[in-house]
């Protein structure tokens, strides 16, 4: 879902996504969601099994929403399982009650969607360009994507389901590129969010099809991310962010980007109750990795305290 060839995995048009099925809890689709912003998709919404509206629910806007629940249906045969982590989670008591809601990327406006606007801003004019033009086909919609969450999405989502309406029950997850607008949510709207977890956050921001890894590693963008970041994350201890990565292939060169990202966190004064950051030895890039960690995350974002 996330190297260049998982990229291309995902660029099925998204009125012709199929529904996913699960055997813990049920999916139930919003067809064709519309939006004034971006272009309309289905969103999935998974019910855990006891779900009453009796109850009230944290929710969790989840990127990349194709590979979220069925590996059946995915490119590349892998899912994160997030429903099966949950309802374990839920089931021994160590989270409150969620619902997740699926949002599925925008196929080849992926990146118009999940790159940042505010980073590109700060980022030199000549790379800017090249940017919008190459990786974005010439529509930046990071800003326009979070508007369709905030304003149309979770009002819906809200008036539909039983949920927990305050920051302290509204999360939002992604990985690689996913991790990139999740991380960038909680910082143009803490008023809606109280937490944000970015798996393999790919810092870099440019696809991977532009070439091997190593060469990924231009300056230009990270280091408008961190300029964004050391401006605009929430006031320390006000909200939890949550941020790992592998170390093997794409998830190799994060580190040093994560590591500059952490200390910008160290030095607003956060503290280990509201940011975790985490590597994970020999862990790649897929699916697969993140379903094997996302415990870790669900904890630290929903856990009982």
């Amino acid at each position: 879902m996330m190297m260049a060839a998982a990229s291309l995995g995902q660029l099925a048009p998204l009125g012709s996504l199929t529904q996913p099925v699960v055997k813990v809890g049920r999916i139930e689709r919003l067809d064709d969601f519309p939006s004034r912003f971006v272009e309309a998709r289905p969103i999935d919404v998974w019910l855990p099994s006891d779900y009453s509206p009796m109850k009230r629910y944290a929710v969790i806007y989840m990127q990349d929403g194709q590979g979220l629940f069925d590996a059946d249906q995915t490119w590349n045969k892998q899912a994160w399982n997030v429903h099966l982590a949950l309802s374990k989670l839920m089931n021994d008591g160590k989270i409150q009650d969620a619902i997740v809601v699926g949002i599925p990327n925008g196929g080849q406006h992926r990146y118009s969607e999940y790159y940042p606007d505010k980073y590109l801003a700060l980022a030199p004019q000549d790379v800017r360009a090249d940017y919008v033009r190459r990786a974005q086909w010439d529509k930046p919609l990071a800003d326009a994507y979070l508007r369709f969450i905030v304003e149309e999405l979770k009002p819906a989502i809200d008036q539909r389901y039983a949920t927990r309406r305050e920051p302290a029950g509204t999360f939002v997850m992604g990985s690689s590129m996913g991790g990139m607008i999740s991380i960038y949510a909680i910082c143009e709207y803490p008023q809606v969010f109280g937490g944000a977890a970015g798996l393999s956050t790919h810092w870099v921001g440019r696809p991977s099809s532009w070439g091997a890894p190593e060469r990924l590693q231009n300056a230009s963008l990270p280091l408008a991310a961190f300029n964004y970041l050391q401006g605009h994350l929430p006031r320390a201890n006000t909200r939890r962010l949550y941020m790992d990565h592998g170390t093997t292939g794409l998830d190799a060169i994060y580190g040093i980007h994560q590591a500059v990202v952490d200390e910008i966190g160290r030095e607003m004064g956060y503290d280990a109750a509201h940011w975790q950051s985490r590597i994970f030895e020999g862990a790649g890039h897929t699916e697969t990795d993140w379903a094997s960690r996302v415990e870790i995350p669900l904890i630290f974002l929903l856990g009982n305290r």
